[in-house]
């Protein structure tokens, strides 16, 4: 399982960022796929999740700024990031499970100016 995520970069606050995750080893059609971040210092965090049938579940700190998406055919997971703010910043992260087992993509790191 291979997960390679793109897209940081450096944004003002308001500003707006698309990840993206391009997957290979899986059956990505049925694999729910996640978002995660690391902001210096602290825990790593589910930032947004998508199932199979494209629902999405968001963390409140991003709840209406971010939008999670999926192409199946691409094999592909994205997180539309608007209203940036410096809080924000942060290492994201891919991620999957398959056969209770994690995967993780290398990160791209996302640095909001105020």
């Amino acid at each position: 399982v291979q997960l390679q995520a793109f897209g940081g970069g450096l944004v003002q606050a308001g500003g707006s960022l698309r990840l993206s995750c391009a997957a290979s080893g899986i059956n990505f059609a049925i694999n729910r796929m996640y978002w995660y971040r690391q902001a210096p210092g602290k825990q790593r965090e589910l930032v947004a999740a998508i199932s199979s049938d494209g629902s999405a579940n968001y963390a409140d700190s991003v709840k209406g700024r971010f939008t999670i998406s999926r192409d199946n055919v691409r094999r592909t997971v994205f997180l539309q990031m608007n209203s940036l703010k410096p809080e924000d910043t942060a290492a994201y992260y891919c991620n999957t499970v398959r056969q209770s087992r994690h995967y993780w993509g290398q990160g791209t790191l996302v640095t909001v100016s105020s």
